[in-house]
């Protein structure tokens, strides 16, 4: 009888250490088969940002397909929210056996897969990175400095209070400016407004506080980068992506001229030629 028991407390540990193994700070769908291919989306946004894309690489490649922590229906994690989602990512990969992996990521995404692929060992062969930058702080803060900005702030204070009409408001007005398309722009009010509200405000503190423009200089593996010219215009989306990415050894960048942050849904058939070719090179 005892022996027996030692063996189900075996078994028992051995099924929660395997469910523990398993227990990813996101979720993941998987379509297709091939060279594994990594989708991360913006933030607030869900695995559906990238359903045309999938629905036309999957004929090809293997598409694992991400939802974020506290975004969608997936479960919020606590702080620090980005640390943990790169070390999940990291384990996911390892776990998988993933090898050569391609990672297209948007936004928020292609921060992540620019900091994934700064580490000196990685299992990545290739980033392509739709309209993000290293530092999404410097862009957005006047005398940016990572160190100075915290969890507990009036912001993110003010945020965290702002009631339901109000943030609904903001994120309608967020929208508008991301996208082109009047159906999209509901579409990504929608993720916003769904999102866990403190993940919303703190995991947006770790993207600001992120600054990659130094350590992008140890990425060494491709790296294709397409851009949106507005809603600002050609010339300044040029000259921002020329001074971020000024460190990074080689890459090709392309520029959607009629296309805002959502290159995917203003200008689809322009970002799936160039994302398909950017792979096939």
């Amino acid at each position: 009888m005892k022996t027996l028991k030692t063996t189900f407390l075996i078994l028992l540990l051995s099924i929660n250490l395997a469910a523990s193994a398993q227990d990813y700070p996101f979720a993941v769908t998987v379509k297709g088969a091939g060279q594994p291919i990594l989708l991360f989306p913006g933030f607030a946004c869900t695995a559906a940002v990238w359903e045309e894309t999938v629905a036309e690489l999957s004929k090809n490649y293997e598409c694992h397909v991400f939802t974020f922590a506290g975004f969608g229906d997936v479960a919020p994690i606590g702080k620090p929210w980005l640390p943990k989602i790169k070390k999940g990512v990291e384990a996911y990969v390892k776990d998988q056996n993933l090898k050569e992996a391609i990672v297209v990521g948007h936004s928020l995404g292609g921060a992540l897969a620019l900091w994934l692929a700064t580490e000196e060992e990685h299992p990545l062969s290739q980033l392509i990175i739709v309209d993000a930058l290293p530092s999404t702080g410097a862009l957005m803060i006047p005398n940016f400095k990572s160190e100075s900005l915290a969890y507990e702030s009036p912001w993110n204070k003010q945020m965290l209070e702002m009631d339901a009409a109000a943030f609904d408001a903001m994120a309608t007005q967020m929208a508008n400016g991301m996208t082109v398309k009047k159906d999209k722009q509901q579409q990504i009010k929608d993720w916003m407004v769904h999102a866990d509200r403190e993940t919303y405000v703190y995991g947006y503190t770790d993207l600001l506080k992120l600054d990659l423009r130094e350590d992008i200089r140890k990425i060494n593996i491709p790296v294709s980068i397409l851009a949106a010219a507005q809603p600002y215009g050609l010339e300044m989306a040029k000259a921002t992506y020329t001074e971020q990415y000024k460190n990074l050894k080689d890459y090709e960048i392309e520029f959607a001229s009629d296309a805002a942050h959502f290159i995917m849904y203003d200008s689809p058939q322009w970002f799936l030629e160039k994302l398909i070719k950017s792979i096939a090179n």
